[in-house]
């Protein structure tokens, strides 16, 4: 839902940048794998110490990055399935690393198992429900859904609860309960998204396999009379 509008705004902010980096001989790509390693960095660096807030700062500007390697790559004009191919398995990456770090620190210093147990279903769902919409699409599927929950809401609930849960080391009390409960948020949202997915292509394989076989019906049906 978020992917809509957000990205569009950010995308129309971000294109003298874009073009500040084209000019300097910066290759989309290179913006990728930058953004990419510093998403992990602030992720599995600060997440597990318990610093959200720094944690959240570094991963949010890289996070842009994957605004502006696909702004680059169309000012350019050189547009590619590779670059595409790039940028969507580099975001699985860095969405993994994000919730990896949530992972870390409540199994260590945080010290509780079912926050643990739920930052994993967050990383683990989260992967899957992209996989579900590239799977359906890969077999001719429009998988024609907006989820509840995508990548953009992931991010954003994620990452503003750990920003704000990072205040609590500068004295802000109670504050830290954000975390806890956006991940439990993501992790609600994620599973509902999955299952609009799954009945979507569901839906939709039954539909496209009925369409062929009235095809083929009709195409013996054609032959017979001839």
């Amino acid at each position: 839902m978020l992917n809509k509008y957000a990205r569009a705004f950010f995308t129309r902010v971000l294109t003298p940048f874009a073009a500040l980096l084209l000019r300097l001989g910066v290759s989309p790509d290179a913006v990728t794998l930058i953004g990419t390693a510093g998403v992990m960095a602030g992720a599995l660096v600060f997440f597990p110490m318990g610093e959200f807030f720094w944690g959240t700062i570094v991963i949010t500007i890289f996070v842009f990055s994957d605004l502006v390697d696909g702004n680059m790559a169309r000012q350019a004009g050189i547009s590619s399935r590779w670059g595409a191919f790039l940028d969507s398995t580099l975001d699985r990456v860095a969405d993994g690393a994000i919730f990896a770090g949530f992972v870390l620190w409540y199994a260590g210093s945080g010290d509780d198992n079912v926050l643990c147990a739920v930052a994993i279903f967050c990383l683990a769902s989260g992967q899957v429900v992209s996989y579900t919409k590239a799977r359906g699409e890969s077999i001719g599927l429009p998988v024609a859904v907006n989820g509840l929950v995508e990548r953009a809401e992931r991010l954003v609930i994620s990452l503003v609860a750990a920003g704000l849960a990072g205040l609590h080391k500068f004295g802000v009390p109670g504050i830290d309960i954000l975390l806890p409960i956006a991940l439990w948020i993501v992790a609600a949202g994620s599973l509902v998204t999955l299952v609009q997915r799954v009945v979507t292509v569901r839906r939709e394989s039954a539909e496209a396999d009925a369409a062929a076989a009235a095809s083929a019906a009709a195409d013996r049906g054609s032959e017979a009379t001839q």
